[in-house]
């Protein structure tokens, strides 16, 4: 990685801003990307001198562009790119906010998408390494995240095609695909009063992994030009039984969804339903405040 310049979207925080530490520490240049200059900055500051950071929001095309035009006037160039920001909002599809159902889909689809879209001809130049972070979400679709598992599908979709579609010009295209690890997003979910308890209630998705074994993964990933980074390695062989996964969900489901359905209505009618499906963690949060602005 030594002198590789590494752009991360959603670095001030959680996996981005672990994995950005991580590959400043074997000699990338890091550009960080982000909503939290206050957070940007102090990642920066622990990946060295060589790291630069620009507050730019994925769902603004312009605005993206623009940190991506700073960071090659600063760099030259760019070798990786890792499409990391994401919020989680939970909340069952027929009673939660459709603001944020979509914005949703708004951050964690199109803003990869974004994302893509401003910095593909800058790797087409170095030949580099695209890596779009998807989840367990894309394989296995417990209730409540709907918004979510949607996303990160596509987000696979999306992958898969651009690897097929740019693998002879030089660019080599992985996917992440994550279960729960400890970030503040995740913990945000957890906090819910509905859906945390239905999370621990799935037993594929009932454990949360240290952040460190993500960091592990997504370098090996990043220095080897994977095709796909599991976090756990488990997820890997899952793959293979994805037919299975609706009809166990469903299963499950007939255990724990109805209480859960009428607990969120309660929850909505005492919150609302804006506060109730609040998207999760720090990052999230500061990426709804920024939409409410404008």
């Amino acid at each position: 990685m030594a002198g590789k310049v590494v752009l991360i979207t959603g670095a001030s925080r959680g996996i981005g801003a672990a994995v950005a530490r991580r590959l400043a520490s074997e000699g990338a240049r890091l550009a960080l990307v982000g909503l939290e200059p206050d957070e940007l900055k102090k990642v920066a500051e622990d990946c060295g001198p060589e790291a630069g950071w620009w507050e730019a929001d994925v769902t603004d095309t312009d605005s993206l562009r623009t940190a991506v035009e700073a960071v090659m006037e600063k760099y030259g160039r760019i070798d990786v790119v890792v499409a990391n920001a994401g919020i989680a909002a939970p909340g069952f599809s027929r009673s939660m906010d459709p603001a944020v159902w979509e914005r949703v889909l708004d951050v964690d689809l199109y803003g990869v998408w974004r994302t893509v879209h401003v910095t593909l001809p800058h790797l087409l130049e170095s030949k580099g390494y695209l890596l779009l972070v998807s989840s367990l979400a894309a394989v296995v679709h417990i209730p409540g995240l709907a918004s979510y598992n949607v996303a990160k599908a596509g987000v696979e979709a999306m992958g898969n095609s651009l690897r097929a579609e740019l693998k002879h010009l030089g660019v080599d295209v992985g996917v992440a695909h994550l279960t729960f690890v400890d970030t503040d997003m995740v913990r945000g979910v957890d906090e819910h009063p509905v859906f945390g308890k239905v999370r621990t209630g799935v037993p594929l998705v009932s454990r949360v992994y240290p952040l460190e074994l993500a960091v592990d993964k997504f370098d090996q990933g990043i220095r080897k030009r994977s095709r796909v980074v599991h976090v756990p390695g488990w997820i890997g062989p899952l793959k293979m039984f994805r037919a299975l996964m609706p009809h166990l969900v469903e299963l499950g489901a007939r255990f724990n969804v109805p209480k859960a359905d009428r607990a969120a209505l309660a929850d909505i009618e005492a919150r609302g339903a804006a506060a109730s499906s609040r998207a999760s963690g720090v990052g999230g949060l500061a990426d709804t405040e920024k939409a409410a602005q404008r």
